[in-house]
C-alpha cells in the first residue's frame, strides 16, 4: 500500500475560502482522487501554543479567527469530524520520536485548516486532527515534528501543513495590485529548486542561504508548516508542484505535494 500523501498548502488570506482562483481549482481536482486516505494530520501558523498540542474533539468547531473581512466569510462552516481515536495515535508517535505532547479536548480548526480544506475537501467527510506548532519552532524542530509524524502516512492518515510561501503583509497595496514583487519571485523559486534537489541543510538554513529571505518573511510562523512536511516526506516520494499563483503581488499560493 503506498503511504498517504503529504501537502504543503499556501493558504492565503481567507478570502481564498470565497476565491478558489488557480490553487483551490487545483485542490478540489487533488481531493477528488484521494481514496485511500482515513484522516488528514494537520499543522497551521495559526495554532501556536507553548508545547506540543493535539486537538481531540470529536466534533471540532470552525474558528474564525480573522477580523476586519467581508461578513459571508464569518458564516461559512467546515463540519469535518475530529477523531479521538487519531489524535491519541498522533499523541502515541509524537512520544515515541521523543516529543512531549498532550490531547486538547477543546480546541477547533483554525482557518488555516479549514480555508484550503473547504477545496481540497468540499464533502468534509474526512476526519481531521490539528496538531500546533509550538510556539519556539525552528526550522529544525519543525522538520523534527513532521519525522515523527511520517509513520502515520503507513496508517492512511495524510499530513498537511499550510501557511504561505511567502507571507509579508506589511506589502499588501490592495487587492488590484497584479505585478509580481521581485523578491516573491527569486525566494519562491529558491525554495522550489532547493526542494527538488532535496537539499535538506540548505532549506534548514534558508534564513541565511535563500534570497530575500526576510523580506519574504519578517516573522518564520507562515513557513515553518513547510518544515513540517519536509520532514513527513520521504526521499521515494515524488514531488509535485501544484500552483504558482501569486496573489496582490505579495503572497505566493505556491504548494506541494509528496507521495
Amino acid at each position: 500500500m503506498q503511504p498517504a500523501p503529504v501537502l504543503f498548502i499556501s493558504h492565503g488570506a481567507p478570502t481564498f475560502a470565497l476565491e478558489p482562483g488557480e490553487l483551490g481549482h487545483q485542490l478540489t481536482q487533488l481531493g477528488s482522487e484521494f481514496t485511500d486516505i482515513d484522516a488528514i494530520v494537520a499543522v497551521s501558523p495559526h495554532w501556536e501554543t507553548h508545547g506540543l498540542r493535539v486537538a481531540s474533539q470529536r466534533q471540532p468547531q470552525t474558528i474564525h479567527d480573522f477580523h476586519g473581512f467581508p461578513e459571508p466569510l464569518y458564516q461559512l462552516q467546515y463540519p469535518a469530524p475530529g477523531s479521538p481515536e487519531v489524535a491519541q495515535s498522533v499523541v502515541t508517535a509524537l512520544h515515541q520520536a521523543g516529543l512531549a505532547a498532550e490531547p486538547d479536548p477543546v480546541q477547533g480548526m483554525d482557518h488555516g485548516v479549514w480555508v484550503p480544506l473547504r477545496h481540497l475537501g468540499p464533502d468534509a467527510d474526512i476526519p481531521v486532527v490539528c496538531v500546533s506548532l509550538p510556539i519556539d519552532a525552528t526550522p529544525q524542530r519543525a522538520w523534527q515534528l513532521g519525522r515523527a509524524l511520517a509513520p502515520l502516512r503507513e496508517q492512511r492518515v495524510m499530513v498537511m501543513g499550510t501557511g504561505g510561501l511567502t507571507h509579508n503583509l506589511a506589502e499588501f497595496r490592495g487587492p488590484a495590485v497584479t505585478n509580481t514583487a521581485p523578491h516573491v519571485t527569486d525566494f519562491t523559486q529558491w525554495i522550489r529548486s532547493t526542494i527538488q534537489a532535496r537539499h535538506q541543510e540548505a532549506l534548514l538554513d534558508y534564513r541565511e542561504q535563500a534570497p530575500a529571505a526576510r523580506c519574504a518573511h519578517p516573522t518564520e510562523e507562515h513557513l515553518l508548516p513547510l518544515f513540517v512536511a519536509l520532514g513527513a516526506s520521504t526521499e521515494p516520494d515524488a514531488f509535485d508542484v501544484l500552483s504558482k499563483e501569486v496573489r496582490y503581488g505579495m503572497l505566493s499560493m505556491e504548494s506541494y505535494r509528496w507521495q
